[in-house]
C-alpha cells in the first residue's frame, strides 16, 4: 500500500534474476515464520476484507495515492493508433490511472471497478469524470459479478496495478479466469503489482505472515508478493502468452523524509491466446 509516487528514484533496473538475499534478510524471513496469522484470524480478514478497504478510503479519500503519471511510459501498449480501445481497469480505486491517461489524450472508453463503494463514490465525485466515457461501478472480481457487468470477448485491454496483491492468492486464478473472458482474442492484460522480497515484505514483524509470500496490514488489509515464475505460470495456465514479465528495481530517496529504499516491482503483459487450453 506504500505510495513513492513523490520520492525521486535513483536509478531503474529491469531483470528476470532472483533477488539475492542477505543473511540479514533471510533471517527476517525466519523470524515472520515464527508467528503465523491463525486460521480462524485469516478466515475473519477475507470476510471482511470489503470492509478494511472501504474504511481505508473513508479515512484517506483520495489523498493517499498519487496520479500514475508513469503509465504510458512503463506500458507502451496504451500507446499507438487513433482507434478508441476499450479497457478495463480492475481496483481502479479513486480513478489515479484513469484521469491521468484521458487528460493525456488517450482515445478510451473506460470500464472502472473496485470492491469499496466509497472509492467508487470518490472517483465520480472527481470534476473529470465523463460517464460517456468512464463506466464506475463497484464490483468483487473473484465472482462471476464482473462478467455480467461487462460483454464477453469485447476487451481490448486490461490493467491490474497492485490490485491482485490484495486478493488471497487462492483466488487468483479466479480473477485471471475471469479476465480471459472478456478480453478480445489478442487482447493484453498490462500488469505491475509488488515483487517478491521487496522492501515492504520484508519489513512486516512475527504475527502479520498468513502465508506464503502473502501479509496482513496494521488496518486489515493485505498484500502478496509475486515472482515472475508464479505469474507467468498463473497465466499461462489460464490461457494467456507471455509478451513481457519482468521485475522492475528501483531505489528511491527522499532526503527531507530520510527516506532511502530498495523497491521491487514485477511488470508484465500478457496476451489472450485465440483460443484456450
Amino acid at each position: 500500500m506504500d505510495d513513492y509516487s513523490n520520492i525521486n528514484n535513483r536509478y531503474q533496473e529491469e531483470t528476470i534474476n532472483p533477488v539475492k538475499l542477505s543473511e540479514q534478510d533471510q533471517a527476517t524471513l525466519d523470524k515472520q515464520n515464527s508467528r503465523i496469522v491463525s486460521l480462524f484470524k485469516a478466515q475473519e480478514i477475507e470476510k471482511n476484507s470489503k470492509k478494511h478497504w472501504d474504511i481505508f478510503y473513508k479515512n484517506n479519500g483520495n489523498r493517499f495515492f498519487k496520479d500514475r503519471h508513469w503509465t504510458t511510459r512503463e506500458f507502451s501498449e496504451l500507446l499507438g493508433d487513433d482507434q478508441q480501445k476499450k479497457i478495463l481497469e480492475i481496483g481502479c480505486g479513486v480513478g489515479n490511472l484513469i484521469y491521468p491517461l484521458l487528460a493525456e489524450g488517450l482515445n478510451a472508453m473506460f470500464y472502472a471497478c473496485d470492491f469499496s463503494p466509497r472509492a467508487i463514490e470518490c472517483l465520480k465525485s472527481n470534476p473529470s469524470y465523463n460517464p460517456l466515457v468512464i463506466n464506475a461501478f463497484t464490483c468483487d472480481i473473484i465472482t462471476d459479478e464482473l462478467i455480467t457487468k461487462i460483454p464477453e470477448n469485447s476487451l481490448d485491454m486490461v490493467t491490474a496495478i497492485f490490485v491482485l496483491s490484495a486478493i488471497h492468492p487462492d483466488n487468483h486464478q479466479l480473477v485471471v479466469s475471469n479476465i480471459y473472458k472478456l478480453l478480445k482474442c489478442g487482447g493484453l492484460l498490462l500488469f505491475r503489482d509488488y515483487g517478491i522480497y521487496d522492501m515492504a515484505q520484508l519489513r512486516f514483524k512475527p504475527g502479520h505472515k498468513i502465508s506464503d509470500n502473502f501479509y496482513m496490514r496494521q488496518d486489515g488489509t493485505r498484500s502478496y508478493f509475486f515472482s515472475i515464475e508464479y505469474f507467468q505460470s498463473l497465466m499461462e495456465n489460464n490461457g494467456f502468452t507471455k509478451c513481457s514479465n519482468k521485475y522492475v528495481c528501483k531505489r528511491t530517496v527522499n532526503v527531507k523524509e530520510e527516506v532511502d529504499v530498495p523497491r521491487r516491482f514485477i511488470q508484465a503483459t500478457f496476451s489472450k491466446k485465440p483460443t484456450k487450453f
